[in-house]
């Protein structure tokens, strides 16, 4: 949580840390502002102290709502740096960034530096500023493991309460495409057919799903999937627009919509098989549901979430199929990690990879997902089933929205 950054600085022996960039779709910099429309913004915060947000005085009032402290650029006259600065432009940018970390009392120790933008820019800012204070010792941290990581791992309850609206939202959307697919005519050969008698193509799919997330007043920043037959065997490919949407194929629906401005994410999948399936296809789905089900059967708390990684493996390695544990990289059968946390970011801690630390648990507070897979491209099938889930203060694993597990769906205008 938030409250815990100031500890965490400590136990990585940080003095302070800088955030650039935007105020939206930029998870540390959300992390403290609430989003809104404050661009090109710089936060900058010492360890046991409040962070401060410097911003553009025509944002003032965005800026405003975050409820940081607020320093405008003004403060710092730009024709004086530029003039100090021989028109560098980016050495006028670090001689300013010089005196903002002075006015927040940072003059030495290990800064972090986080964010998203663009990274030439900051890298040659940087490389003035660390000669204006050589005191201070500039730190990049991996992503996974970042000190914002650490603390967006759990989430109190208003953070899930935005999740879980956002599994409403999700949930809505996919049941109105389920509605529209299942209402379509079929032709002859099996194609649907949209209302004007013309073929369906699953880029026809894409954009419904984008026009109804819309609607529900979400976006879709990191994409999403919605893939038919071979490409539901690829993990994360989104799909061939041109495609035709055909009865009997397997569709993996894998959808990842945001709060607007990048805000917090769901992560959701069903697999689903218009008409009817194959009886291959009805064992491999079978064989997913199953392991989805024991494993919402066993998820304990304070439990490393590796632990399911391999039962996972290990059940489907019983089934026949390739996994990590066994095949270097398959590329069929199952072939990823089980899941992962969710928040402002698509992927957070814990992960559950089988390298990963026993450190990465679940533990009270923590969202994570659940989505075991099986694909075989060259058959023309994929399978996945995931859904989000919350171990609550009590030690419960909930999940955070509800929505049927049907794989095949009924065609209300077929008859086979």
């Amino acid at each position: 949580m938030k409250s815990e950054l100031d500890a965490i600085m400590k136990s990585r022996n940080l003095d302070g840390f800088i955030v650039f960039g935007n105020a939206e779709h930029n998870p540390p910099m959300y992390y403290f502002t609430g989003g809104g429309h404050v661009s090109h913004a710089t936060l900058i915060k010492k360890r046991g102290e409040a962070a401060a947000l410097f911003h553009g005085d025509m944002e003032r009032d965005e800026a405003a709502k975050s409820g940081l402290k607020l320093m405008p650029y003004s403060k710092y006259a730009a024709e004086d740096l530029a003039k100090k600065a021989n028109g560098d432009q980016l050495l006028a940018s670090a001689l300013r960034a010089e005196l903002m970390l002075k006015d927040m009392g940072i003059t030495s120790g290990r800064v972090g530096i986080y964010g998203t933008y663009e990274l030439s820019g900051i890298f040659g800012m940087l490389s003035h500023l660390q000669k204006l204070m050589p005191e201070i010792e500039f730190i990049g941290e991996s992503r996974e493991d970042s000190i914002f990581m650490r603390a967006m791992e759990t989430k109190d309850e208003s953070e899930v309460a935005r999740i879980r609206k956002m599994g409403k939202i999700t949930t809505a959307v996919v049941a109105r495409v389920r509605e529209y697919l299942t209402a379509c005519d079929v032709r002859a050969d099996e194609v649907l057919l949209k209302e004007d008698g013309s073929p369906l193509t699953v880029g026809d799919v894409h954009s419904k799903i984008r026009l109804w997330v819309a609607e529900h007043g979400a976006e879709l920043p990191s994409g999403f999937i919605f893939s038919l037959g071979r490409d539901a065997g690829v993990p994360h490919s989104g799909g061939t627009p041109e495609d035709l949407m055909t009865l009997g194929k397997t569709i993996v629906f894998d959808i990842y919509p945001a709060e607007a401005g990048g805000g917090y994410y769901y992560d959701f999948t069903r697999t689903w098989s218009l008409g009817y399936a194959t009886p291959e296809a009805q064992e491999l789905y079978g064989q997913v549901k199953e392991i989805y089900d024991k494993l919402m059967d066993n998820f304990d708390l304070n439990t490393p979430f590796k632990q399911y990684q391999q039962m996972t493996c290990e059940y489907f390695e019983s089934k026949g199929h390739q996994t990590p544990l066994k095949t270097k990289a398959p590329v069929e059968g199952y072939v990823h990690s089980l899941g992962h946390g969710v928040g402002l970011n698509i992927h957070e801690r814990p992960f559950s990879g089988l390298q990963v630390g026993d450190d990465q648990r679940l533990g009270p507070g923590v969202v994570i997902t659940s989505e075991p897979g099986l694909y075989y491209p060259e058959k023309g099938m994929g399978f996945r089933i995931e859904d989000t889930l919350w171990v609550n203060p009590n030690g419960m694993i909930e999940r955070l929205a509800e929505y049927p597990y049907d794989f095949v769906l009924p065609m209300k205008n077929w008859k086979k």
